[in-house]
């Protein structure tokens, strides 16, 4: 049972807490998850087990990543405890200046087109991945993302909406992209088969890069070679000649993207030390201020300084505490965090943490309040409640996720999580070069991303657009260690509530007692009283979002406290997944969203 201080969780969970010895997987596709656990059932570990379901969840997913995005991921082997950041975000390419966006006639860097993408990282990411800490062969890990690109898979009804969102643009300017997504001249309908054969020539080229004359009869080098035919070969040529003709982009107006081969070539993937901080118990692992990842640990040591009762989502001061502190971060995150030197040795501090926890009041802030830091000017962004695009372009959209008819998508993305029985752990959040991205490269079948969107183009930013530096993007999964050991890996798509939605499961469960499932079931919130990471950057001041199984008493409180609250229906906030290990017993669990019905664990 937990503490008396949080709310007693709801009897009744979606579905179980799994729990087993031999491995688990937790994904936001229940196909991916099955592909993951049949990698473990055949011998592979836990990262062979990952990068198959990333290049599946590229063919099942295709309207929350692709091979065009990026990927981060924090992960331990069974050697090594120590979590470690793997990086796959690549830098802006070294024509996307300032001055040529301005130049163009843009305010904002586009949230839709070529000319917003930044170097494709997730695929070099995986493959760095697979040669350092995985056993399998490249062939056999890409067979089944092969399989399903070439045979087609039961598609879900979001990927056809999704199209249906973008349907014109794609028939009356991204033609390439309508004869993929819309071979029928229709969007797919829910649970067509539908087929990418482009991209499983795409891999199957990959695979065949490491069997040409030259390569030495070895894992190691096959995956190299597929990697230099990725940064330096085929892929890169078609996509850096393809992105370069003009094409509509999300202002409604024609721009040509920057991309280079050598832009392609000069990216590598590679490690990071993992930035982490200390709360109830618990070491919490993220990646560094080149993303998000430290605005949850800024969270926690805000929140630390508070009793148990003012941390339970599901009360109305819990749930007031919960969003003002994310409110104070989310500021520092805009002001501070970006591809430089960041100071987190101020920002994780206890000093600053109860220099913040101090500004919580009774009441809701509409204010946007970064900290102050010695020496360090703070960035103010512009503060938009709306915003129309010079050309005439639509700033709006709905959907899940929220895509508009320009293209132009809102925080959406995938999760991945996998166990293994040796103690290998891994927790990977893929994302961008979604299918509305920009025109889809023919021979290829795949896009560009979009990631440099969530650069500014003022001058004096932490995060302003500058070629060779990385866009400070939203992928945030996360690492729980206890006394040394692995315990827990999370994440959540999401974009900026990536980290609040995450913030909400490790309160429920190291707080409150929760289950890894219960926490993931329980009523979600957010909060919008924050410059958004995506196009075009507006925000709600005072705003949360909110689940309404929160209840009309903790809502109409929250609402008195002046919060400007958005109900959000019953289940619709929260996409995240969890797999978990005992280091004394060795029992390994897993749990995964219901919402959508769409994401999966499995294990035993």
């Amino acid at each position: 049972m937990p503490p008396v201080p949080f709310t007693t969780p709801a009897s009744f969970t979606t579905r179980p807490t799994l729990s087993g010895t031999f491995g688990m997987s937790a994904t936001t596709h229940w196909i991916a998850t099955a592909c993951a656990q049949s990698v473990l059932e055949r011998g592979g570990n836990a990262f062979d087990a990952a990068v198959a379901a990333g290049f599946v969840l590229h063919v099942v997913e295709p309207h929350l990543n692709g091979p065009g995005g990026d990927m981060t991921a924090v992960f331990a082997t069974a050697e090594d405890p120590t979590p470690t950041v793997l990086m796959g975000q690549g830098p802006a390419p070294a024509g996307a200046t300032r001055e040529h966006l301005l130049a163009e006639g843009l305010e904002l860097v586009p949230g839709s087109g070529a000319l917003a993408a930044a170097v494709p990282g997730a695929v070099d990411a995986w493959f760095v991945l697979l040669r350092d800490h995985g056993t399998w062969e490249l062939a056999d890990v890409l067979a089944q993302a092969i399989g399903y690109a070439r045979d087609g898979h039961p598609v879900v009804g979001r990927v056809g909406d999704t199209v249906a969102q973008v349907a014109d643009l794609f028939t009356e300017h991204w033609t390439t992209s309508a004869a993929l997504w819309m071979p029928e001249g229709r969007p797919p309908h829910a649970g067509e088969i539908v087929r990418n054969e482009a991209y499983a020539r795409t891999l199957e080229r990959l695979v065949e890069a490491g069997r040409e004359p030259g390569v030495a009869d070895d894992r190691v080098a096959r995956i190299e070679a597929a990697r230099r035919a990725w940064r330096e070969g085929f892929v890169a040529e078609a996509a850096t000649a393809f992105a370069a003709r003009p094409h509509r982009h999300s202002d409604g107006a024609d721009h040509a993207g920057v991309m280079t081969v050598e832009d392609f070539a000069a990216f590598g993937a590679g490690y990071e030390p993992a930035v982490t901080i200390e709360f109830r118990g618990h070491t919490i692992a993220k990646t560094g201020a080149w993303g998000q990842g430290p605005v949850l640990l800024q969270m926690l040591a805000i929140l630390d300084g508070f009793d148990d009762e003012r941390l339970d989502p599901s009360t109305a001061l819990g749930a007031h505490t919960i969003l003002e502190a994310e409110k104070l971060a989310m500021a520092d995150r805009e002001a501070y965090y970006g591809d430089r030197d960041v100071p987190l040795d101020v920002l994780l501090s206890a000093e600053y943490a109860a220099q913040r926890r101090a500004l919580i009041t009774d009441r809701a802030s509409a204010e946007f309040r970064p900290g102050r830091i010695p020496g360090v000017e703070p960035f103010l962004p512009p503060l938009r409640e709306d915003y129309a695009p010079p050309a005439g372009g639509s700033a709006a959209g709905l959907g899940e996720p929220t895509v508009s008819p320009t293209g132009e998508t809102r925080g959406d993305t995938c999760h991945l999580d996998v166990v293994d029985r040796w103690g290998n752990i891994v927790s990977a959040t893929p994302s961008g070069g979604w299918l509305q991205s920009s025109p889809a490269v023919p021979e290829l079948g795949f896009c560009l991303g979009t990631r440099l969107q969530m650069t500014w183009l003022e001058d004096g930013s932490p995060a302003t657009l500058t070629p060779g530096r990385r866009p400070r993007t939203t992928l945030t999964p996360t690492l729980v260690l206890r006394d040394g050991r692995p315990v827990t890996a999370l994440g959540s798509p999401g974009g900026d509530q990536q980290d609040q939605w995450q913030l909400l499961y490790l309160l429920r469960t190291i707080v409150g007692g929760y289950t890894p499932q219960q926490a993931i079931d329980a009523p979600a919130l957010h909060t919008t009283s924050v410059p958004g990471s995506f196009w075009p950057r507006t925000w709600t001041p005072g705003g949360a979002v909110v689940e309404d199984r929160l209840g009309d008493d903790v809502i109409a409180e929250l609402e008195r406290r002046g919060h400007r609250v958005t109900r959000a229906g019953d289940w619709s906030l929260g996409r995240l997944s969890a797999v978990t290990v005992d280091p004394a017993t060795g029992l390994l669990g897993a749990a995964a969203n219901p919402r959508g019905a769409q994401g999966y664990a499995a294990g035993r």
